[in-house]
């Protein structure tokens, strides 16, 4: 009975022991991420304060209509001028001024074009 008490006891130590080893294993490995995450929660700051600081600059929104029926005011075309011209606005926002030229004020309206490689606004 004493011998199966002792044999108890030991095994009880050892599974202690093993028990004792995992928590320490797993406290070391817990430390280390935890640096890592607070590394990484310090990055995620700095991005986010970076893109704080970045301005857009986004051209206010026009009234296409107007803009489009004054450009096309002179044209023997109107309803195609004013449509091509209205999705050229729309993608734009911003139409050139006067009837024609002037593209040199709004390049994105000057350069889009059509399936045929022609000059799509008016």
């Amino acid at each position: 009975m004493k011998k199966m008490n002792v044999v108890a006891f030991v095994m009880l130590i050892i599974s202690f022991l093993l028990l004792l080893s995992q928590v320490l294993a797993e406290l070391s490995s817990s430390s280390n991420n935890e640096t890592s995450s607070v590394s990484q929660i310090q990055t995620n700051d700095e991005n986010q304060t970076a893109a704080f600081k970045r301005t857009y600059h986004h051209r206010p929104r026009i009234n296409c209509g107007h803009a489009c029926a004054r450009r096309c005011s002179k044209t023997s075309r109107k309803k195609v001028c004013r449509r091509a011209c209205g999705s050229c606005c729309a993608k734009c926002q911003c139409v050139p001024p006067g009837t024609s030229g002037n593209t040199a004020a709004c390049p994105c309206y000057a350069n889009i074009r059509t399936h045929g490689n022609k000059l799509k606004c008016p």
